[in-house]
């Protein structure tokens, strides 16, 4: 059975068997507990990555806020390794603050486990992130993995050694030659001879695995006396002088020799990737000169057979990887051949066709599909853009990504990637003037209206000089959101005008929506009458093209409406739709103000406990953006300070804080939504989380509430304080709460709701 990615977090389902080192994960578990630092070291090939995998997905139940694995392989420059951070943990990269930053509040009162992945070539940034994190999050632990540890006050150290011989290394030999060949067994016969392989492979993990495909074809004893014959080779005779890590170089080079001309024409070629690869891009990039594609199938199977490559699953997609170790050798040999140059062009059309795509597509159906498609493509994308080769090749492709850097929230790394290109590009040209308002979107969304000032006035005069309708009509668009943002509804709403009008010209109906939502809710300010038949046609149009996001902001300015008229049924309905679609998104803004809006409805429904958990979701999600409500208008900042004051009169001051305590751990969109939709729409028991908690928990959550530290609830229940510790990691797996003010104020909603 694959082992799943877990709820709150990011690790990768794998499709093997972890065999062995059940010791090891004890053991990390245990330092992980009083350590808050933990480095997994050892040469290539030991397999530090799977057994961090394996540990984090044993801890998830102690860390509420989720486990989540940061592959730092893929990452080349030091100034990188907080954004893959922030990337990994899904932290929405809003404003221009550093990323480091934002992911140090960002985790600050969560408990979350990180796991540091491949450190070796990036060891002081890491160690910076570590420090950085472990400072702000005093809930947080890191798990690192790197051939030298960090060096760092507080760090733990775990040496990994090779499976032991022959109990451990057997049985994983055994474990893989069987998916290659089922009726492989150890036996009598054949069980010296195993051990004697495993031994000459000195137990690494990789090398048994490589070692394993080949027994398809050849006995134990066979490949005993070829891998004795390659290894006398290699060290000019000296057996006993071969280090480890030459036992392992050895294996992928008999491994290589092993495979058929094309196997390894398709090695070398898939070395380019970067961050994993889906069927469709080994088509696009590795096709040609020797590979014809009704090949490639068969060619990929086999590598898989061999352990060359790994099938795995991201952002539940199906996907292909190279271990490390296994790609830069295809990348060395890729780089003896005379095609490197011409792959990484190809690899640059197959992602700036795919982006392109992806941009001509996008008000349609299938956005999450295409957003989860970019995310799980980032490396790659960023690969393609630094070995372009063609500035406006990277111009395109930089333009091109719009909606991966400003929907999904990449806003830092499209804000690096646009600049950089529009630096390099400078000839005017229709490529230039799309990046341009790209750009100035992005500088939009970052809350930088001099820098959109600027790039949407470049803009339009390319528009003019090139006779460009398409770009005047997105500069029209955003010199309205730049009005919005300068406090100018009356020039906004004409804008907005403006491009609606120019895109239907063009016969672009479905991209009208965007500026329909901003035009409905301009309108609404301005206390425009036609804001709710805006409001609709956006929903309308949305509907028929099978869009999805925009629609979901559409229907806030709906629900917003009609809660200003004091209808609440009407209010509500577009509201719940609205977050019902926010569900397939990540998106903490849109959640926010929908999030917002409902609190909203239910203190005008005198719910208050329910509004003030609301509020309290809102409150986070407003804080991880690092944006205030009052931008997004004066009038949705007034609405929110009277559902304060309504609902801190009602409650009173400590229920308050406890429920905006309880609301504060649904502290991202995916658990708020699914909170707020399953809360239903109208007075409901008060109790925010179902408990599952046993009669001891329920004990200890009792004496937390009253204000005690976990020693003083070991001396009042005879328990030691580790065990203390246990009890109050499972309240928080089970209740998914991140401090212990939420368990708290749980336990008091609680006992005050029960007869």
């Amino acid at each position: 059975m694959p082992s799943m990615t877990s709820e709150a977090g990011n690790l990768p389902v794998t499709f093997t068997s972890f065999v062995g080192r059940r010791h090891l994960i004890g053991e990390i578990r245990r330092v992980l507990g009083p350590a808050r630092l933990l480095t997994l070291t050892g040469m290539g090939g030991v397999g530090k990555t799977r057994l961090a995998i394996e540990a984090a997905a044993a801890s998830r139940k102690a860390f509420a806020d989720g486990v989540w694995l940061v592959d730092l392989a893929p990452v080349l420059e030091p100034l990188a390794v907080a954004d893959a951070a922030a990337r990994a943990l899904r932290v929405p990269e809003l404003g221009v603050r550093p990323a480091l930053d934002q992911l140090a509040g960002y985790l600050a009162g969560r408990r979350a486990l990180i796991v540091l992945d491949n450190c070796e070539h990036l060891v002081d940034a890491c160690a910076e992130l570590a420090q950085a994190l472990l400072s702000a999050a005093p809930e947080v632990r890191v798990l690192a993995t790197s051939r030298q540890t960090l060096g760092i006050a507080g760090e733990h150290v775990l040496v990994v050694p090779p499976l032991s011989v022959p109990e451990e290394a057997v049985e994983l030999l055994r474990d893989r030659a069987t998916a290659v060949r089922p009726e492989f067994r150890i036996t009598e016969v054949n069980r010296a001879g195993a051990s004697r392989l495993c031994a000459g492979l000195d137990g690494l993990p990789l090398a048994i695995e490589l070692a394993a495909s080949r027994l398809r074809t050849l006995t134990v004893d066979q490949a005993v006396d070829r891998l004795e014959d390659r290894f006398t080779l290699f060290t000019s005779g000296s057996r006993t002088a071969r280090p480890r890590q030459r036992t392992l170089r050895a294996l992928v080079d008999w491994s290589y020799e092993l495979c058929g001309p094309a196997e390894r024409l398709l090695w070398n070629r898939l070395s380019v990737f970067v961050g994993g690869f889906t069927l469709d891009a080994v088509e696009g990039v590795c096709v040609g000169e020797g590979i014809a594609r009704h090949e490639v199938v068969d060619l990929l199977d086999r590598l898989v057979g061999q352990s060359i490559v790994v099938a795995t699953e991201q952002e539940g997609l199906p996907r292909y990887r190279m271990l490390e170790t296994i790609r830069h050798y295809g990348r060395l040999r890729l780089a003896e051949s005379d095609e490197e140059q011409r792959l990484l062009a190809k690899h640059r059309d197959f992602f700036l066709a795919l982006a392109e795509h992806t941009a001509d597509t996008w008000y349609g159906p299938g956005q999450q599909q295409i957003l989860a498609r970019l995310r799980a493509e980032h490396n790659d994308l960023l690969a393609a853009l630094n070995h372009a080769g063609d500035p406006q090749a990277e111009l395109a492709l930089a333009a091109a990504l719009r909606y991966h850097w400003c929907a999904d929230r990449y806003l830092g790394e499209g804000r690096r990637q646009l600049d950089r290109a529009l630096a390099g590009a400078p000839e005017p040209s229709s490529t230039r003037a799309r990046a341009l308002w790209a750009a100035a979107w992005v500088a939009l969304l970052q809350g930088d209206p001099v820098a959109a000032d600027r790039w949407l006035t470049e803009a339009g005069k390319l528009a003019d000089q090139l006779d460009d309708p398409a770009v005047r009509a997105n500069v029209h668009g955003f010199r309205g959101t730049l009005a919005l943002f300068r406090g100018n509804s009356e020039v906004a709403a004409s804008r907005f005008e403006d491009a609606v009008a120019a895109h239907t010209a063009l016969g672009e109906e479905a991209t009208t929506v965007f500026w329909l939502f901003q035009l409905a809710r301009t309108q609404a300010h301005l206390g425009d009458p036609r804001s709710v038949d805006t409001a609709r046609r956006a929903v309308a149009i949305s509907q028929a093209h099978g869009e999805s996001l925009i629609r979901a902001y559409a229907l806030w300015v709906l629900g917003l409406d009609a809660l200003v008229r004091g209808d609440l049924a009407a209010a509500l309905e577009p509201t719940r739709a609205g977050l019902q679609i926010q569900r397939d998104f990540n998106d903490y803004v849109g959640s926010a103000l929908l999030l917002e809006l409902l609190a909203w409805i239910s203190s005008a429904n005198d719910d208050h406990e329910r509004a003030g958990r609301l509020l309290g979701m809102v409150r986070a999600l407003w804080r991880d953006t690092g944006t205030r409500l009052s931008v997004f208008g004066p009038d949705l900042a007034e609405h929110h300070a009277r559902c304060e004051e309504a609902v801190a009169h009602a409650l009173g001051p400590e229920p308050y804080k406890q429920a905006l305590s309880v609301g504060g751990g649904y502290n991202t969109p995916g658990r708020a939504i699914d909170h707020a939709l399953r809360t239903g729409a109208g007075p409901v028991d008060p109790v925010a989380v179902p408990s599952s908690l046993t009669r001891r928990e329920s004990e200890v959550a009792a004496l937390v509430a009253q204000g005690m530290s976990n020693r003083q609830i070991a001396a009042e229940l005879v328990l030691s304080p580790r065990t203390v510790d246990g009890h109050i990691d499972n309240i928080r797996a089970k209740l998914g709460f991140g401090s212990r003010a939420q368990i708290a104020g749980w336990w008091a909603t609680n006992q005050a709701n029960t007869p």
